[in-house]
């Protein structure tokens, strides 16, 4: 493992780990490695491509180590490169999953590969084909000239003849590092928006993460991750002097639990860099909020558990209060159903929420809205992305809109009332802590964030 210094560069093995399409397994292959690099007592950070919540959960369990997005979009090269020389200080083993298919998406996974360097292993789900396999590896290795793809992990592989089919008539460039046999047992689950949380699942995770980890161990693959070649990874001056400070002495209570937990950890980590104390509650169980001056309201479930959201009354008063007082509070996608007037949950049921910002949730199916999106604050820009399968109606007119990445449509509406900021948005702090802090702190005495009265509107994302 490295020890941490001042250098300004630092090197790791690493490997980015990517498929042809969703669905081809990613996600349970990382898990699996990072696991297994994890019982020979190894350090493996693992990060993920992307605005995703859910397998980040997934991998931090499997890792033991927190898990960050990187998405240079979103989070931009800077960050995404200090962030990499962070963790290359002090692992021996750096995982990077990729999002979608290789080369979906702008930026895509591969830019990002591309760009610091890191060798691709392709996870394919082979169920179904063969020699087609190996064809598909011959057209992603021969795309683009910027990348080097160190091999295929084939997943969903039949047998033991499926599998010499496949190495058989692989390029000699591209290497078949492990198959990995076609097992119920190893997939993991899902739900609307992806993967269920890892802390509902947690003991059944581990037996999968144990299966998985020794199903890679029979390929030999634990030896061939540590000893890979280190990759550079270098320093970006100035990252530390460019974090304000203007939090410090604040604290934020920030919603955490089943029904809450779409929490970036560069979000947290960015918070309590700027001298904020953070203080977890749970709006599922905690009749009191923390003593604290601003609240974030984060994205999750509320619509599986609106019903005990709903019966936890003496909560909903201590939220109501803190609305009143003017106080700052950031409520995002799930936040919003909350502070809404009622919210009718999966099986129609329909229960009143805090009541903070005028208007009513509901799911809606399968359809849906997603995609990078920059958030027009007053207190400044800050990009950040939508992914959601409810509607949100009769609402007051929005202060502004979020701006697609890639089309001029208005998109996501962000609401103000008094100190309450609420959106579909999911926000990424560190693209403009500035920006956040004004949003945490409270209006001087005297001020107001109250938005002018105007005609309730059907919002549709």
């Amino acid at each position: 493992m490295n020890t941490p210094t001042a250098a300004a560069s630092a090197a790791c093995p690493a490997l980015f780990i990517a498929a042809p399409s969703s669905g081809q397994g990613k996600t349970t292959v990382t898990a699996a490695l990072a696991r297994l690099v994890r019982k020979r007592g190894k350090v493996v950070r693992v990060f993920k491509t992307g605005p995703d919540y859910l397998d980040p959960q997934i991998l931090a369990q499997a890792s033991g180590q927190p898990v960050d997005q990187l998405d240079l979009w979103m989070a931009g090269e800077a960050y995404c490169r200090q962030r990499l020389f962070e963790a290359a200080q002090q692992a021996d083993l750096i995982l990077v999953e990729g999002a979608m298919g290789l080369f979906d998406g702008e930026p895509s996974s591969a830019d990002l590969a591309a760009l610091f360097d890191l060798p691709l292993v392709i996870v394919m789900d082979v169920k179904g084909m063969a020699q087609t396999a190996a064809a598909l590896m011959a057209g992603l290795a021969g795309f683009r000239d910027d990348i080097r793809i160190a091999g295929l992990i084939a997943n969903a592989c039949g047998s033991a003849r499926h599998r010499e089919l496949i190495e058989a008539a692989l390029p000699a460039s591209v290497p078949l590092l492990a198959a990995v046999a076609r097992d119920p047992a190893l997939a993991l689950p899902e739900r609307h928006l992806g993967l269920v949380q890892a802390a509902e699942i947690r003991d059944e995770l581990e037996t999968r993460f144990e299966a998985g980890a020794a199903a890679l161990d029979a390929e030999g693959l634990a030896e061939a991750l540590l000893s890979l070649p280190p990759v550079s990874f270098a320093a970006v001056p100035g990252t530390a002097a460019a974090i304000p400070t203007s939090l410090q002495g604040h604290t934020i209570g920030v919603a955490r639990d089943a029904a809450f937990s779409f929490i970036y950890q560069a979000n947290l980590d960015l918070l309590e860099r700027m001298g904020a104390t953070l203080c977890f509650f749970s709006p599922l169980s905690d009749t009191r909020l923390p003593p604290c001056d601003a609240l974030w309201l984060p994205g999750g479930y509320p619509e599986l558990h609106a019903a005990r959201l709903a019966a936890n009354a003496p909560l909903r008063d201590e939220i109501q209060t803190f609305f009143a007082a003017g106080k700052p509070i950031l409520a995002e996608c799930g936040g919003l159903l909350y502070c809404l007037e009622t919210l009718t949950d999966v099986d129609q049921q329909t229960h009143a929420m805090l009541g903070l910002l005028p208007g009513h949730g509901a799911m809606r199916g399968r359809r849906g809205c997603q995609g990078m999106q920059t958030a027009e604050l007053p207190e400044g820009p800050v990009r950040a992305h939508a992914h959601h399968r409810s509607l949100a109606t009769d609402t007051p007119a929005p202060i502004s809109h979020g701006r697609r990445q890639r089309h001029p449509a208005p998109g996501e509406a962000i609401y103000r009332q008094g100190g309450l900021t609420a959106t579909y948005l999911h926000l990424f702090f560190p693209d403009n802590p500035d920006a956040l802090a004004r949003l945490f702190t409270p209006a001087p005495a005297g001020a107001t964030h109250e938005t002018p009265s105007t005609t309730p509107q059907e919002f549709h994302g």
